[in-house]
């Protein structure tokens, strides 16, 4: 298991928007983290209305950034890669807030493609053993 201060140095989410806690395991393919962020009332992307399930994206990508940095670090990579999320497709919601859900969240990501470039992955998450989230994700590294 990793905490949040094993990988934090490495991806540019900063403060309270660094939406996970730890990584439970990862690998070439993908990687399971996890969260309770989202049951902070000084949670970053909460509005008046609560915490929207849609926001679940985010979590999804930035269980891919640390997947992409992790593997970076085992080549030698030291400095986090800046990247965009420049596509979401297939997200499929099960709830419509998230703010109310005790516990954890259980975040995946599996890597379809990855390259200099950029790279597509599938997420899911999931509470108490539930899918509530799952999408594919699509993000570019932008030429320094």
């Amino acid at each position: 298991m990793l905490a949040k201060t094993d990988f934090l140095d490495l991806v540019p989410h900063a403060g309270d928007m660094c939406l996970l806690d730890g990584v439970l395991s990862f690998d070439d393919a993908g990687i399971h983290a996890f969260s309770t962020s989202h049951v902070s009332p000084a949670h970053p992307l909460r509005g008046a209305r609560g915490l929207h399930a849609v926001h679940l994206a985010e979590y999804g990508a930035q269980a891919m950034a640390v997947h992409g940095a992790l593997k970076a670090r085992e080549g030698g990579a030291t400095a986090p890669r800046p990247g965009m999320l420049v596509s979401l497709r297939g997200v499929k919601l099960a709830v419509e807030r998230i703010d109310d859900l005790s516990g954890r969240l259980d975040v995946h990501a599996q890597c379809l493609i990855a390259d200099e470039s950029g790279a597509q992955y599938t997420f899911r998450i999931e509470h108490e053993g539930r899918e509530i989230a799952s999408g594919r994700a699509a993000v570019i590294h932008p030429r320094v």
